[in-house]
C-alpha cells in the first residue's frame, strides 16, 4: 500500500499543477496556488503534528526517518509552490497590467501615498512586544502572522528584539494607488516599510516577517466530559498553546535569529520554511476579488433549476410522486433549502430532524429549522461539535437553535455525526407520512455552488423508516438497529462493502461479468483494499475516481491489474461518494453517501449510505453521470504503480472535460428562464482536502 501521508501529499501536488497549467484561467490559478497553503496548513496541523506526537512518544527509529521524509517532501512541494509564484504568476499577472510589488518592489512614490494610510489605518493596531528578561517571549497565535524586529540603542549600541503581530483584522492584500494599472502589495510590506515608527529612539537594523503553526487536534475525553460543549469550547481556547510543528519566516533571517527563534519554540531545523515570497500565500486569494477581472476566472454559470422544484409550494407533492435527484453544482441546491423551509412554515409538518455537520456562516437551513421550532414544530438538530475547523462555528449554531426552542443533540459518544440526512414528518389525510432528503455533502448554500454533490429526496417508505430509525440511533443511542435499506457506520458499512465486493468476486469465479465503479474522496481502508485486490485477481474489473489520497496501489501484475484508480481536478472539489456493484442481489446496485472508504469512516463516524431504487433515476446515473467519468478524461490523471500520475491522454486538458459535460448536460434539460442567476464563489478559500 501507498503511504497515507505520501499520497496526501502527491494529491497537493497535483492541485498546484492546477495553478501551473496555462489552460487554466489566471487568477484561477492563483486561487489553486492560495489552496495549496490552505491544505498545507491542516496537513501540518492535524497529520504532522501527530507524527511528531509518536516520535516523541515512541522509541522506533523508522518513525523518525519517515517523519523526515514526510517534511522533505513538503519542502519539495513549497519550492515548487514558490517557482510558480515567481516565474509564472507573477510574470502574466504583470502582463495583465496587475502588478504585485514585494517589499524592494515599493518605490518613493508608492511610499508616498502608503505613508498617510500607515498612520491611519494600520499604526493604531499594532501592538510592538519588547522581548527582554522583563518581556518574555509571547505566546503565538496559531497560523497568526509576525514581523520579528532587529533594533539597536544607538546611545549604547545595544542590540534588542521584539515582535509586532499583525492583526488578523485588517486585510493582507491592499491596492497601491496608480491610475495606469492595479497594483497591490502586502500589509506586511507596508508595515516592515514604516516599522520604524513602531521604534522610536532606536534603529531598526532588520525585520522578518514569520508564522508559527500549532498542533490544532482537538483531544476530548467525551466519557468524562459533563457537558460536551463547554468542554470543546475550552479545548479550543487552549489550542493556540498546542505544540509548535512549522515555522515560516522570510528567506533572508540571519542564522542567528534563525537559531533563536527554533530554541524559544522548540521546533526542529527541518521544520523550518523560508519563504522568498508571501509568508502564507493562501492570502494571495484576495487578488481575485481586488482585481476585478472576471475575464481571468472560470466562465460564470448559474446551476439549473429542475422542473419539479419551479413551484416550491408543491414540493411534497412533486416528491411523494417519486424520488428525485439532485447533482450539484450544476443543479440548484436551493430546492434543498426550500424543502426544509417549505417545512418550516407548512401547517401540516409535525416535526423536522436534521443532521448539521458543516454549514455557511448565515445559514438558510439553521434559519428555517428556528423558523420551525418558533412555528411549535418539534425540531431536532444532529448538531456535530467536533467538525474540525468548524467547532466554534457549530457550538454557536447549538446556542441559537436551543433558544429558539430546538431540541439539539450531539450524536453518540466517541463519534463523530457525519452522515447528511433531513427527515420531515407531515400530517396528511392518510396518516403521518414521512419525507426524506439524504446527499453526499454538508448543508451548506455556498460550498454547494463549489462542491460535486448529490442530493437525493424521497417519500419512499422504506428508505424513510430507516431515515427515522437512523435518527432514533443518534437520539436515542440504540445499540444494534437493523437498517433494511440503509448502510450505516459504524454499524455494518465495512461489512456491506467487503460483503459487496466479495459477491463481484463470486460472479468472477462463476464466469459472470464482474465489475465495481467507486468514487470517493480517499481511499485508506486495508481490508477493504486487500479485498479488492483479491477482486482484481478473480478478474473482476475495477474502476477507482479517488480525489485524493489512495493507498492501493493499481496495475501491479498478478496483483491488481484490473484496477484503475482516476483522480479528477477542476474547477469544482469532487466531492460525492457514488458505487455501483455489478452482482448485488443478481443485479447492480447504485449506493450513494457521505462516507469514503477509510477507517475512520467506517469505524468512529456515523456515516449513512443509500441505495437508488427508481428505475429512471439509476438510468440517469449509469448513462449521464457514469459514462460521463468514463469518457471525458480531461479532468483525470492516472495513478501509477509508481505511486506517479499521468494525464490519461496525449492531449491532456485540450481532450473533453467532465465537469463542463455535466455543466452542458444540466442546461439541456433545463429552459433558459429556470437557470438561476451567476454568483461569484464566497471569498474563502475553497479546500480542495
Amino acid at each position: 500500500m501507498f503511504n497515507r501521508e505520501l499520497s496526501w501529499l502527491t494529491f497537493n501536488r497535483r492541485v498546484l499543477e492546477l495553478a501551473e497549467d496555462a489552460s487554466v484561467p489566471l487568477l484561477e490559478r492563483v486561487r489553486f496556488l492560495s489552496i495549496v497553503s490552505s491544505n498545507l496548513d491542516e496537513f501540518f496541523e492535524i497529520r504532522v503534528a501527530g507524527l511528531m506526537q509518536q516520535e516523541e512518544s515512541v522509541s522506533h527509529p523508522a518513525t523518525k526517518e519517515f517523519l523526515e521524509e514526510v517534511l522533505q517532501k513538503a519542502h519539495d512541494l513549497v519550492s515548487a509552490q514558490e517557482t510558480c509564484w515567481h516565474n509564472q504568476l507573477l510574470p502574466e499577472l504583470t502582463k495583465e497590467k496587475i502588478i504585485f510589488k514585494n517589499l524592494v518592489g515599493l518605490n518613493e512614490k508608492d511610499l508616498e501615498g502608503l505613508s498617510p494610510r500607515f498612520d491611519r489605518d494600520i499604526l493604531p493596531a499594532l501592538t510592538p512586544l519588547a522581548i527582554d528578561p522583563s518581556h518574555p517571549f509571547p505566546v503565538l497565535t496559531n497560523k497568526g502572522l509576525y514581523i520579528l524586529v532587529l533594533l539597536q540603542d544607538p546611545s549604547t549600541g545595544e542590540a534588542r528584539r521584539a515582535v509586532v503581530p499583525i492583526p488578523r483584522i485588517l486585510p493582507r492584500v491592499l491596492s497601491l494607488e496608480n491610475q495606469d494599472q492595479k497594483s497591490f502589495t502586502l500589509l506586511s510590506y507596508i508595515i516592515q516599510k514604516f516599522i520604524h515608527r513602531l521604534f522610536t529612539g532606536l534603529d531598526v537594523k532588520g525585520s522578518f516577517v514569520f508564522r508559527i503553526t500549532r498542533n490544532s487536534d482537538l483531544y476530548v475525553d467525551e466519557e468524562e466530559a459533563g457537558n460536551l460543549l463547554e468542554v470543546i469550547e475550552e479545548e479550543i481556547r487552549n489550542l493556540r498553546k498546542g505544540a509548535p510543528v512549522r515555522l515560516e519566516i522570510n528567506e533572508d533571517v540571519p542564522e542567528e535569529e534563525l537559531n533563536w527563534l527554533l530554541k524559544v519554540t522548540g521546533l526542529p531545523k527541518l521544520n523550518v520554511f523560508k519563504a522568498s515570497g508571501p509568508v502564507n500565500m493562501m492570502r494571495l486569494s484576495s487578488l481575485i476579488d481586488l482585481a476585478g477581472r472576471p475575464d481571468l476566472l472560470y466562465p460564470s454559470f448559474a446551476p439549473a433549476m429542475p422542473a419539479e422544484f419551479i413551484d416550491n409550494s408543491k414540493i411534497f407533492q412533486r416528491i411523494a410522486k417519486h424520488d428525485i435527484l439532485l447533482h450539484h453544482p450544476y443543479e440548484s441546491f436551493t430546492p434543498v433549502v426550500d424543502f426544509i423551509r417549505q417545512a418550516a412554515r407548512d401547517e401540516s409538518v409535525v416535526a423536522i430532524k436534521l443532521t448539521l455537520y458543516r454549514t455557511s456562516g448565515d445559514s438558510p437551513v439553521v434559519e428555517a429549522l428556528k423558523e420551525a421550532a418558533r412555528n411549535g414544530k418539534q425540531v431536532t438538530a444532529l448538531v456535530e461539535l467536533r467538525a474540525r475547523f468548524d467547532e466554534l462555528n457549530n457550538i454557536e449554531w447549538a446556542r441559537q437553535l436551543e433558544e429558539a426552542g430546538a431540541h439539539v443533540v450531539y450524536g453518540l459518544a466517541g463519534l463523530k455525526t457525519h452522515c447528511k440526512a433531513c427527515l420531515i414528518v407531515r400530517q396528511e389525510k392518510s396518516g403521518l407520512k414521512r419525507y426524506a432528503h439524504l446527499g453526499t455533502g454538508n448543508y451548506n448554500p455556498k460550498t454547494a455552488r463549489l462542491y460535486t454533490d448529490f442530493s437525493l429526496f424521497t417519500a419512499d417508505e422504506e428508505i424513510t423508516a430507516d431515515v427515522g430509525l437512523l435518527f432514533n440511533v443518534l437520539t436515542g443511542n440504540l445499540a444494534k438497529p437493523q437498517f433494511k435499506h440503509l448502510i450505516v457506520a459504524p454499524f455494518d458499512l465495512q461489512r456491506r462493502i467487503l460483503e459487496l465486493i466479495q459477491s463481484e468476486i463470486n460472479a468472477a469465479k462463476a464466469g459472470k461479468k464482474a465489475s465495481i465503479f467507486a468514487k470517493v474522496n480517499s481511499l485508506v481502508d486495508p481490508e477493504v483494499i486487500q479485498t479488492l485486490y483479491q477482486a482484481s485477481q478473480a478478474g473482476v474489473k475495477i474502476h477507482l475516481l479517488v480525489r485524493g489520497i489512495c493507498c492501493l496501489k493499481p496495475g501491479i501484475p498478478g496483483k491488481s491489474e484490473t484496477i484503475t484508480v482516476h483522480s479528477v481536478l477542476g474547477r469544482f472539489l469532487e466531492h460525492s461518494r457514488l458505487f455501483r456493484f455489478e452482482n448485488a442481489s443478481g443485479e447492480p446496485i447504485i449506493l450513494m453517501g457521505s462516507a469514503d472508504w477509510m477507517p475512520r469512516n467506517f469505524l468512529r463516524r456515523v456515516e449513512c449510505v443509500f441505495p437508488i431504487k427508481n428505475k429512471s433515476l439509476r438510468k440517469r446515473v449509469e448513462q449521464e453521470i457514469l459514462h460521463t467519468y468514463a469518457t471525458c478524461p480531461r479532468d483525470a490523471k492516472a495513478l501509477q504503480p509508481d505511486g506517479s500520475y499521468v494525464p490519461l491522454t496525449p492531449e491532456g486538458r485540450q481532450a473533453s472535460l467532465a465537469q463542463d459535460t455535466f455543466l452542458a448536460l444540466a442546461r439541456q434539460v433545463t429552459p433558459e428562464n429556470l437557470i438561476e442567476k451567476p454568483k461569484r464563489p464566497s471569498k474563502s478559500v475553497r479546500r480542495q482536502s
